[in-house]
């Protein structure tokens, strides 16, 4: 896609993610006639994803020739993210420590939300056999994408010890993998009014303006933490783009369009496509950007695991228990771990939550506190979650010349 048109189609998503809010802002529940047009393009990009995540996948591991050099650049990336969703996790206690945005509340007793209701025994080992999957073709049609990965990785690397058979499928992925970047930009034309439909239509299920305000009344507080902690992550995020991945500005510009869409979206994983488009425009080495942002789609997911940290303590907070350093330490751990690993169970955001409170004994009952405004939060973690995956890519490539 050119430059201009390019800059062009940004424009359109800015203006489209402003135009959507207000709409839905001032109409209301009246926006929801338009909820399809969002849908579309949601499901258009989600189309994508399991094509596009087998095809890059297998041409960025077979593109490293020597399957050793699988076990370097995979080193690297694990440190990664583990580094970036650990800061995250640490950042987002740092946070809510300082502002203290549950005290006060004196909360008690209270319902165990239905969407939570049949979770309460989810743990990390549910999380560690969603990674593989005894029917792939199934994981696809769920759109489970981890075992997706872990197959593509380890088929990948038969196909480099496979000779000159192993070849013709190789190839076959690069010209898919072309052919689905094409369609991309196809679909992103489509992209404003998409995300318009999106913003328009979930802030009017909100109830508009003066109920969204009624909504957070309560967790005003709550919202600034989060959205104060993800900011400086953010920034975090753009110094090691910067100082580690020697990228400036232009690459965060280029970008904008992968992070609005994932605003407008609340998904990372049906962003993916996009965030590959971007990232070859940015001229990312493909063999980082097809390893690390598929892989990164669902394990470096920096935005969730603050969001765990800070809602895990608000509860505490607001029902007036105090947790000690240690139990803080287990609210670190759990959900650094819950967040790399649960994109392959249902409603993965609320499993991790529930994983945890149960870690530290927390009432299951506060969820209930977060889901007003949970949907608009979502957004703004998704778009860390894509802003992480895309600063990875640009850090690994870093690295390539000394790990290959």
């Amino acid at each position: 896609m050119p430059h201009k048109h390019a800059a062009i189609l940004l424009g359109l998503i800015v203006v489209s993610v402003i135009g959507g809010g207000l709409c839905g802002w001032f109409f209301g529940p009246a926006m929801d006639n338009i909820a399809w047009l969002g849908t579309l393009f949601l499901n258009a990009l989600k189309m994508l994803i399991v094509p596009l995540i087998l095809s890059s996948v297998i041409s960025g591991v077979a593109s490293l020739g020597d399957v050793r050099k699988l076990g370097r650049i995979g080193g690297v990336t694990l440190i990664y993210f583990i580094v970036s969703t650990g800061t995250a996790v640490l950042l987002g206690l740092i946070m809510v420590n300082l502002i203290q945005p549950g005290a006060g509340m004196d909360l008690q007793g209270g319902v165990v939300p239905e969407r939570v209701q049949g979770k309460e025994d989810v743990g990390i080992s549910d999380i560690l056999l969603s990674m593989v999957s005894p029917n792939i073709v199934a994981a696809a049609a769920n759109m489970d994408v981890l075992p997706l990965i872990l197959f593509a990785i380890l088929f990948s690397a038969a196909l480099t010890m496979s000779g000159e058979p192993g070849q013709y499928v190789i190839r076959f992925s690069d010209g898919v993998n072309e052919a689905l970047m094409k369609i991309v930009i196809w679909v992103m034309y489509f992209a404003p009014i998409g995300i318009f439909a999106l913003v328009a239509a979930r802030l009017g299920q909100a109830g508009g303006g003066e109920a969204f305000f009624e909504q957070l009344r309560g967790v005003g507080m709550y919202v600034v933490t989060v959205l104060s902690g993800l900011t400086v992550h953010f920034l975090l995020l753009m110094v090691a783009l910067i100082f580690i991945g020697r990228r400036g500005i232009d690459f965060f510009i280029t970008m904008l369009r992968a992070l609005f869409t994932a605003f407008g979206t609340a998904s990372s994983s049906a962003t993916l496509p996009l965030t590959m488009e971007c990232l070859r425009e940015n001229k990312v080495d493909e063999r980082a950007a097809r390893f690390v942002v598929p892989l990164g789609t669902t394990v470096n997911m920096n935005g969730t695991a603050l969001y765990e940290a800070v809602a895990a303590m608000f509860i505490a907070q607001a029902y007036g228990i105090d947790l000690s350093l240690g139990q803080q330490v287990i609210v670190f751990i759990t959900a650094t771990l819950a967040a790399v690993g649960a994109a392959g169970i249902p409603e993965a955001g609320l499993v991790t939550m529930v994983i945890v409170l149960n870690a530290v004994g927390l009432p299951l009952e506060g969820i209930g506190l977060l889901l007003a405004v949970d949907w608009l939060l979502d957004r703004f973690r998704a778009t860390i979650n894509v802003w992480g995956d895309a600063v990875g890519a640009a850090v690994v490539q870093r690295f390539l010349p000394a790990i290959l």
